[in-house]
């Protein structure tokens, strides 16, 4: 596979990292993320909304308002490993336990919640999709992107995020998988500055980072070339 775009703006959140200049510093000097560092305050996101939403739901429609406030997109795609999982958690719990079932667990459970709450927000009624993809889930996220531009959508906003993992599952997961809340908002167009080939020989080993934000952290330090293990592909990158 070969593929190529621009990125012509991003926005990320994550425990301890909110705004650009912290970002910078966390690329360039390759600070760990500490998973108790607190979640910067919600700017862009209503209240009664953000009281409704999961950990991760409300950092991914965060940002992607920040974006639809700054670019004229005219299409949507939100990419999520995981999804709803802590909400879908407590549905399970509640079953188990014989409990009744929250209406705004079962009613947002779904995968394409945040990005539904997303154009709802933001009254814009955009196209809007949702993937999930494993680890490759960033990667085959913007393969999609791809598509949705040689569809002819001039800008497309893509979404990367996921919430905290309930602790219930932390025995099972791979070593170094990431457990905390993030969202990768990134604005997409036409292009060739950003060029993508895949080789052979992935990993299903988990190297502590999302992709999206391994591809920030490679994308903010400018460096020229750098490779995404996926699962059963090398997704390999090169800056013109």
């Amino acid at each position: 596979m070969n593929f190529a775009l621009n990125l012509i703006d991003w926005q990320a959140r994550a425990p301890g990292l909110s705004d650009t200049a912290q970002w910078l510093d966390w690329a360039h000097h390759a600070h760990p993320i500490d998973p108790i560092a607190p979640q910067a305050k919600l700017t862009a996101l209503p209240m009664m909304t953000a009281r409704r939403l999961s950990s991760g739901s409300k950092l991914a429609v965060e940002c992607g308002l920040s974006m639809l406030h700054k670019h004229a997109i005219d299409a949507v795609l939100y990419t999520s490993r995981h999804g709803e999982l802590e909400r879908n958690y407590r549905i399970l719990e509640a079953l188990a336990t014989q409990q009744p079932v929250s209406p705004t667990d079962f009613a947002l459970s779904v995968h394409n919640s945040a990005v539904g709450n997303l154009t709802i927000v933001a009254q814009q009624p955009v196209v809007s999709s949702s993937l999930a993809a494993g680890k490759d889930t960033f990667q085959q996220g913007l393969c999609e992107v791809i598509s949705l531009l040689h569809a002819g959508y001039q800008r497309v906003l893509m979404v990367d995020f996921d919430g905290a993992l309930p602790p219930f599952y932390h025995p099972d997961l791979p070593e170094n998988m990431s457990t905390w809340a993030y969202a990768c908002a990134m604005v997409f167009e036409a292009g060739s500055t950003l060029n993508c080939t895949t080789q052979s020989g992935g990993s299903e080993e988990e190297t502590g980072l999302p992709q999206s934000l391994t591809f920030l952290r490679h994308y903010l330090n400018d460096d020229r070339e750098f490779i995404l293990d996926g699962e059963v592909s090398r997704w390999c990158w090169s800056r013109a």
